[in-house]
């Protein structure tokens, strides 16, 4: 699967060592030399520091016309004929009584801070979040305004796919409150979207393009775009880029394909053999996108996020500052006071589940993190952005002795160019220094304070370094 996805999962996976080979790294996996400024990041929250209140909150809206043959989300499928209608009349029953039954969830969650902090963040995913009518929309929002309050100007995000929407829907969206939007064009090629089991074609692309910008009081929208789709060539991805870059967004989302088991994909296709691109020409794909987005005025800030500036993704930045969320929703999970915790990915169970919440009957199976946990966290999410991971705040909470056993670990990606170690002043180190401190056990951190993945060769294996901390922090 593809679309970010920490409030669909448990907890963050966590895998053995495996062989080093460059690949782009998925959505839902961990995936320039140049010093980065910190003007638009934060550091992730250190676990040991006192939990924050959420101001954050996902909601899943699971609707689609049809499973999309990746796809492998909690999603139901209304029928390809689901159609742009307005009015109370014309509305699905099955996303009524689903919106009614998040409402019920919302108005059973209790504020974590007495505080009143409010919501900053609000992201509507899916599914195909735009085949929700505005009005149900717009009661998701009324009733997390009334529990948790939302902040005088928030980033409130939708999913939309081509073909669900026209202008007058997405101008009541735009007048309920969402103020950005992320547009799932995927590719540009009719024989591609087509193979992807998509319910849209180009036309629907280049209508739902026009409207999106056409739309007075939305300058804030991103674009999805899928490399190492079947049968896809170095051509197609140029156009695909080009034709993204001429759209303007000021977001672009760049994922990688995932083949997962029990989708219509994993039964057709085994990662790496034809139709799907080798290994190599899938990292010559995020070559492509890396070098054609930043040609453009695109910031690549995390590893599958492109923006202009000042136009980071704030919800999406909540997952890699690790910092707490509230999640609603079939399938979804939240991250509140160290804890990670699902709800049910079935209609069913949901419905069960949301009952016992009401009734104060449900204790959660909960996976709170122990210390290695934490520091692998701190890792994961240091490296996978254009922030960098601090290395004297690392060994203030977790040791010395694993700061430096990391940067052992390292240290022959850090000769070939795919770390980057980087002084108090954030300029780059060569890696002579590196390893001359490394050497010097009791002054260790005298010339390095700061490491980081380069663009983006080092982006390219972060899957595989990020195991290879894995392997340090909880051998």
């Amino acid at each position: 699967m593809l679309r970010l996805a920490f409030p669909l999962v448990s907890h963050l996976p966590r895998r053995k060592p495996s062989a080093i080979r460059p690949r782009p790294p998925p959505a839902r996996r961990y995936a320039s030399a140049a010093a980065v400024t910190a003007s638009s990041f934060s550091p992730p929250h250190s676990p040991l520091l006192p939990p924050l209140p959420p101001a954050s909150a996902y909601v899943h809206l699971p609707f689609c016309r049809k499973r999309c043959h990746y796809c492998d989300f909690p999603i139901i499928a209304l029928g390809s004929s689901s159609a742009p209608s307005r009015g109370e009349a014309a509305e699905d029953p099955r996303i009524v009584d689903y919106v009614n039954l998040l409402l019920r969830e919302v108005s059973a969650t209790r504020p974590v801070s007495d505080d009143g902090v409010p919501l900053e963040t609000v992201f509507f995913g899916g599914g195909t979040p735009s085949l929700v009518p505005p009005r149900l929309v717009a009661t998701v929002l009324d009733a997390l305004r009334a529990r948790f309050g939302l902040s005088a100007r928030p980033e409130v995000s939708i999913e939309m796919d081509p073909g669900t929407f026209d202008a007058a829907r997405l101008k009541e969206l735009v007048g309920v409150g969402v103020n950005r939007v992320s547009l799932g064009v995927q590719a540009f090629q009719e024989d591609l979207l087509r193979a992807c089991g998509r319910a849209h074609g180009v036309k629907e692309v280049h209508e739902a393009v026009a409207i999106v910008t056409a739309c007075e009081g939305l300058q804030n929208w991103s674009m999805d775009l899928i490399s190492s789709l079947p049968n896809q060539t170095e051509e197609m991805w140029e156009e695909s880029l080009r034709c993204t870059v001429d759209a303007r967004p000021t977001h672009v989302s760049v994922y990688d394909l995932q083949i997962e088991q029990g989708t219509k994909f994993g039964q057709m296709y085994t990662p790496g053999v034809f139709p799907l691109p080798s290994d190599t020409e899938s990292a010559n794909f995020y070559r492509i996108a890396s070098k054609r987005l930043s040609e453009a005025g695109y910031n690549h800030y995390e590893i599958s996020s492109y923006c202009k500036p000042g136009y980071e993704c704030k919800h999406n930045l909540t997952y890699w500052q690790n910092r707490p969320f509230y999640a609603f929703g079939l399938g979804s999970a939240s991250y509140i006071n160290g804890v990670r915790y699902s709800r049910p990915r079935r209609t069913k169970e949901y419905a069960e589940w949301v009952q016992k919440l009401e009734d104060g009957t449900w204790r959660h199976e909960s996976r709170s993190s122990d210390l290695k946990d934490m520091a692998l966290d701190v890792v994961m999410l240091s490296l996978r952005t254009a922030w960098v991971l601090d290395l004297q705040s690392f060994s203030k909470s977790f040791g010395k002795s694993l700061a430096l056993s990391l940067c052992n670990t390292f240290k022959p990606f850090v000769e070939s160019g795919h770390v980057i170690a980087m002084d108090m002043d954030r300029q780059a180190l060569p890696h002579t220094d590196f390893e001359l401190d490394l050497q010097n056990e009791d002054g260790f951190g005298s010339r390095i304070a700061f490491i980081r993945l380069s663009d983006p060769d080092g982006f390219l294996l972060s899957n595989e370094l990020i195991s290879l901390a894995f392997g340090i922090i909880s051998p």
